[in-house]
């Protein structure tokens, strides 16, 4: 089923969101949904997110948009699917991120030391300075 243009608009702004993430950071759904001012669930958008393919039929993808930087509030990783947890503590390590494992095996890092809650985008950032200067 095809997706609404509002439907589009806003995956491709969480995309673009999320790409804005510093690596060796994270962030949560809700900043991110704050960020760009809606309350829709970012979690469905990243959930939804294509894998790569070498015939190039999505632009955004899971190798350029860093779906791995973007946990819970409570800093936990979202359980999502068969190892899907797993991997995701996985590439957040390669990335330098601490991601300990609690006694129930769940994956959790610490908001306070890897949290990344900008008031705006970096991208807004620019966008204003720009503006100021002109």
């Amino acid at each position: 089923m095809a997706r609404s243009d509002e439907a589009q608009w806003w995956f491709h702004a969480v995309y673009e969101a999320v790409q804005e993430i510093p690596p060796g950071t994270v962030t949560s759904y809700g900043h991110i949904a704050r960020l760009l001012g809606r309350r829709e669930q970012v979690g469905v958008c990243l959930k939804h997110l294509p894998a790569f393919s070498d015939d190039g039929d999505h632009f955004f993808h899971d190798q350029n948009v860093p779906w791995q930087r973007v946990i819970n509030a409570k800093g936990m990783i979202s359980p999502r699917g068969p190892g899907g947890a797993s991997r995701q503590a996985a590439a957040l390590r390669q990335e330098g991120v601490t991601v300990e494992t609690t006694a129930l095996g769940e994956f959790i890092v610490d908001l306070s030391i890897f949290g990344w809650f900008p008031t705006r985008l970096p991208s807004e950032e620019d966008a204003t300075t720009g503006a100021d200067d002109e």
